[in-house]
Parts: C-alpha cells; sequence; structure tokens
C-alpha cells in the first residue's frame, strides 16, 4: 500500500458517485463545457454579418467580434490552469463556467458594437478559467489506462470537432431565429454544467501556495500581444508599424516571463515541462496543426458560401461530417493507443491531414462540394481525430497532479496561439495569390462587361462573378498548399521527437504499480 502522499500525486480522485455512471456523467460534463468553449469561436463566424447590420459595425471593426473572444482566451488560459491547480479545479471550473453564462447574456442583450465587444471579452475569459480546468479534472477523476484513454478521447473529439458543430449551430440558430440566439443558447447549456458539477465531479487536492503574479501578468500580457500580432498582421499586414510594435513588445514581454519563471520557486509554468522532449515535441506539433486546422475551416467557409452559394444552415450542415469522422479517429485512437503507443498516430494522423489538405488544393471554379470537398475534408478529418487524442494524451504524461492544470493550460494555449499564427500567414498567402489572379481577372472582366458593370467596379472595385470566384478560388488553393505544409511538419516533428518508452504503454495500458481510485 502507497503512502497518502504518494496517492495524491499519481492517483486520480473519485467523482462523487464512485461508480461507473458517475464516471461517465462526470465525463459528460466536463465535455459540455469543453464544447461550449470551443465551438464559441466559430458559432458566430455565420451570424457575423447579421451582426454588422444590427448593431452598425464597419467591416474593419466587425472582426473584433470574434477577435475579443480570442485575445482574451487565448492570453489567460496560463492562469486560468494554475488558478486551479491553486484554489481547486471544481471550483474554479464553475466558476469559469458561470463567468461564461453571464456573458454570453449579455452579449445576446448587446445594443451596441462596444456591449456586444466588452461581453466577447468577457466570454474569452470565463472560457480560459473553465477549459484548462476542464481538461485537468479528467486526470483527476479517471484512472490512468483504458479508462483515461477513452476520457481523453472523448475530449480530444469534442475539442477537435467543436469548430464545426459550431458551424453548424450557428447556421441553423441565424437562419431559425436570430443572430442573438448564437449567445443566448450558451445561458441554459452553462447553467446546467454548473449545476450537474458538484453532483458528478468531486473537488481536487488544493495545493497551497503563493499566486505567481508576476508570472501571471507577463505570460498574459505577452500571449495577448503576440495574439493581437498576429491578429493585426493578417488584417495591415506584417510591414504595418503597430504589427511590428506587437511583435517587439511581445518578445520583450515573454523573455521577461521566462526570466520570472527561472527565478520563482512556484512558478505558474513550470519551464521544466518543455525539458521533456516528449513534451516539447507534442506543443511544436500542435502549433502546427492548429495552423492547418483553423485554416481549413476558414477558408472552406469562404469557399462554399461564395463560389458554391451555400447558405448559412448549408454551409453549417456541409462541416457536420468533419465531427463525426473526427470522433472515429478520435475512438480508433484511443482504443489502440495502449497497444502501438502514440507516436504511431501522430505520423499517420499528420500525413493524412496533409492528404486531405493537398487534395483540397485542386478545388476550382467548378468544383462541388461532394465531387471536391467533401472527400479531402474527411481525410483531414481522420488524421485530426487520431491527433488530438495522442497529444493530449502526451501533454499530460508523467505530469505531477499538482501541475495538470498548468500543463494542459499549455497546451490550450499553444492551439490558440499556433491558430493565430497559422491564420495570419495563410490568408497573407492567399492575399498574395488572390492578388496575383485579379491582375489576370480585370482584363478579361473590362472586356466582357456592361458600362453599368465597368462603372459599378470603379466605385467598388469589386469584380463581380464569375471573374471574383476565380480570385477567390486561386486564393483558396494557395493557402490550402500553405496549410499542407503545416500539418508534414507536424508529421516530421513526431518522427523526429516523440519517443515511446516502455512505461508509457505501462502507463497506457493501466499495468501501473500505483493503485487506481476507490
Amino acid at each position: 500500500m502507497t503512502s497518502g502522499s504518494a496517492r495524491s500525486a499519481s492517483a486520480p480522485q473519485n467523482t462523487a458517485r464512485g461508480s461507473g455512471g458517475g464516471h461517465t456523467m462526470a465525463l459528460l460534463v466536463i465535455a459540455s463545457c469543453q464544447l461550449m468553449v470551443v465551438l464559441d469561436i466559430t458559432i458566430v463566424n455565420i451570424a457575423l454579418p447579421h451582426i454588422q447590420r444590427s448593431l452598425d459595425f464597419s467591416t474593419t471593426s466587425l472582426s473584433w467580434v470574434v477577435n475579443a473572444y480570442t485575445l482574451t482566451f487565448g492570453g489567460l488560459l496560463l492562469l486560468g490552469g494554475r488558478a486551479g491547480d491553486i484554489l481547486g479545479r471544481r471550483r474554479v471550473f464553475v466558476f469559469g463556467v458561470l463567468l461564461f453564462v453571464l456573458a454570453s447574456l449579455l452579449g445576446g442583450f448587446a445594443q451596441n458594437s462596444g456591449q456586444l465587444l466588452a461581453a466577447r471579452a468577457l466570454q474569452g475569459v470565463g472560457g480560459a478559467i473553465a477549459s484548462p480546468t476542464s481538461l485537468a479534472l479528467i486526470s483527476t477523476t479517471f484512472r490512468e489506462g483504458p479508462e483515461r484513454n477513452r476520457a481523453f478521447g472523448v475530449f480530444a473529439a469534442v475539442s477537435a470537432g467543436g469548430g464545426a458543430i459550431g458551424l453548424l449551430a450557428g447556421g441553423i440558430l441565424v437562419e431559425w431565429l436570430n443572430w442573438r440566439w448564437v449567445l443566448f443558447v450558451n445561458v441554459p447549456i452553462g447553467l446546467l454544467i454548473a449545476l450537474a458539477t458538484p453532483r458528478f465531479i468531486k473537488e481536487s487536492e488544493r495545493h497551497p501556495g503563493r499566486f505567481d503574479f508576476t508570472g501571471a501578468l507577463t505570460s498574459t500580457a505577452g500571449m495577448v500581444l503576440l495574439v493581437y500580432g498576429f491578429i493585426r498582421a493578417a488584417q495591415d499586414g506584417w510591414r504595418d508599424a503597430l504589427t511590428l510594435a506587437s511583435f517587439g513588445a511581445a518578445v520583450v514581454v515573454l523573455a521577461g516571463f521566462v526570466l520570472v519563471e527561472r527565478r520563482s520557486r512556484q512558478p505558474i509554468t513550470p519551464l521544466r515541462m518543455f525539458a521533456d522532449r516528449n513534451r516539447a515535441g507534442t506543443y511544436g506539433i500542435m502549433l502546427c496543426l492548429a495552423a492547418a486546422m483553423f485554416g481549413m475551416f476558414f477558408f472552406l467557409t469562404l469557399f462554399v458560401q461564395n463560389v458554391l452559394d451555400f447558405s448559412p444552415l448549408q454551409a453549417g450542415l456541409a462541416f457536420l461530417p468533419v465531427s463525426a469522422v473526427i470522433a472515429i479517429g478520435a475512438g480508433l485512437a484511443s482504443r489502440f493507443l495502449p497497444v502501438y503507443g502514440p507516436k504511431p498516430f501522430m505520423v499517420v494522423g499528420g500525413i493524412l491531414a496533409a492528404a486531405g489538405l493537398a487534395w483540397l488544393t485542386l478545388t476550382d471554379v467548378h468544383s462541388t462540394y461532394a465531387g471536391s470537398v467533401l472527400g479531402p475534408m474527411l481525410v483531414f478529418s481522420l488524421g485530426m481525430g487520431m491527433e488530438f487524442v495522442s497529444l493530449t494524451l502526451m501533454a499530460l504524461s508523467d505530469v505531477p497532479v499538482p501541475e495538470t492544470g498548468a500543463a494542459s493550460g499549455l497546451l490550450n494555449a499553444t492551439q490558440q496561439v499556433g491558430g493565430s499564427l497559422g491564420l495570419s500567414i495563410l490568408v497573407t498567402v492567399f492575399g498574395t495569390a488572390s492578388s496575383n489572379e485579379a491582375e489576370k481577372q480585370i482584363p478579361r472582366f473590362l472586356q466582357q462587361a456592361t458600362p453599368a458593370e465597368r462603372l459599378r467596379f470603379r466605385r467598388t472595385g469589386e469584380l463581380p462573378a464569375p471573374w471574383a470566384d476565380e480570385v477567390l478560388t486561386s486564393g483558396v488553393s494557395a493557402a490550402f498548399v500553405m496549410a499542407a505544409v503545416f500539418a508534414v511538419l507536424a508529421a516530421l516533428i513526431a518522427v523526429v521527437a516523440i519517443q515511446v518508452r516502455p512505461s508509457d504503454l505501462q502507463r497506457l495500458q493501466g499495468s501501473s504499480t500505483e493503485p487506481g481510485p476507490g
């Protein structure tokens, strides 16, 4: 029999029920929270035109409806994860969910652009508190081995598929109700999660100690500056003065964060996590795959609505198979991880994602959804399902229980930063390719255009269809080339950096010498 201290460092807590049914409900609560937080990144995308008309946003300021959430969510994830370690994960989890509910309610009732942007930023704060804590709760609730593997599989499938579900939900709510319901829908879901949490999830052990406020401040400020720099670069270019200033300030502040963490006795992010080559490789893979995934959703949404003329609801339905296939990939990975370890799934997942994106580069104005979009999208989704389970498991493998919140927060932060960085690069590639194509299409348009069409073009600078479709498709195809490069890089990192030891397989198989819960 191990000592109590040894158990607290390695064995998970029981759920309140302590039974299989209790574990199932605990997983349902945790996964529901993650789904709510993740889909909120994409659910508003389809509603943006309606929000613009309702609250009189300019085209430029409209992007902040998304960016206000991304900035606070990405910037505060490390602090949210650490708060759960110190204050108790269930307590912090419920607080984050309720804050998210309050912000959603305020956003739904917003009467002007300022109120909506403030509510979106507050949503990001709630999500940053709840999301890393929900992942850490899996480590302290489920027994190491097949039980925890399955839980990670469900969590990873929800994390990867939430974006597609958000697009579908947004299309349904906007077409059947109105744009405010993309925010109001979080209120009943969040309240149910908050009410169910004390019943099915036991509070984790608190690890008293001082808060690393200096580390929290510098990490948050540095992450916000970095994410803002990426967003600014996508809008105004890499040579924009404010873009360069943001990146420069981010480098200075994050360098200060590293110095603070090296000297701190209780750092918000223990730097020794990066000393493990598997964990460092996992963060690198997540950066690359998040870039590819954010790009896939963004550009395919443009393509199916602008070129294929899908309605918001049709566009949402078009992405529904993504969630189903991600769930299949996650299920396969979680089932066979104890036999083969995570590395094969990281490598194969990256190759499948790259293959799907490379296939999407072949799309043109004559493409159809069934003939040119669905197939590559499913290949990509299968790879991502395999990847997210393996990455989640590897990021939290062999991490002491007091630091699981910090480790999960760092993984989530890596995903957000990778998505923002990758999307800004892909938008730059898209802009260059589409500008080059426009130079070819404008003379063709002027040769065939009526006097009225020429006058409209001089006034707006926008080409009409089908010339605009050619420009958009050329840019999208070029962006998918770069996204495929990101996925290939993820596979190469997995080949070079990831090592699976016999002890890793023993933990995955649940054959550790430590006793399980109960």
